[in-house]
């Protein structure tokens, strides 16, 4: 099926193209998530703070229509996994490892403020590697 809004190949007989959100029967664009919701951009920051709300928006309507919110949760996800990893091989190399957390601990930090502030002015800031499956991901 394609999407008659934003002409894209949806891959499915849903209601709500995967790509823009749109209604698939009428093409009306999906209205912002708003009454008592977040906006794209503010759930898209929100799913940075920690992982849990990042599995919550790719599961919760009307959150997981949006392909701005599936990537940025996502990205969130992948993230905190290869953060979690790198510190637990970090702790794993005695005297090296152990210098090692705080400079790389700090990188993540940092990397996690820049994230936050991109999701939270609207745009899709894609990180190396991890930015790419989360692309892939959201679709």
């Amino acid at each position: 099926m394609i999407c008659p809004s934003c002409n894209t190949e949806t891959g499915s007989n849903s209601t709500f193209c995967p790509h823009c959100g749109a209604n698939t029967a009428t093409g009306a664009a999906a209205a912002p998530v708003q009454q008592g919701g977040l906006s794209e951009t503010a759930a898209g920051a929100i799913a940075y703070i920690t992982i849990i709300p990042a599995i919550i928006f790719l599961v919760m309507e009307p959150y997981n229509r949006s392909s701005f919110i599936r990537f940025h949760s996502w990205q969130s996800i992948f993230l905190g996994v290869t953060a979690a990893v790198v510190h637990f091989i970090l702790a794993v190399i005695p005297i090296v490892g152990w210098i090692l957390m705080l400079p790389v601990g700090l990188a993540f930090l940092v990397l996690w403020i820049l994230v936050i502030i991109k999701a939270s002015k609207g745009e899709r800031y894609k990180l190396p590697v991890i930015g790419n499956f989360a692309e892939q991901q959201a679709g």
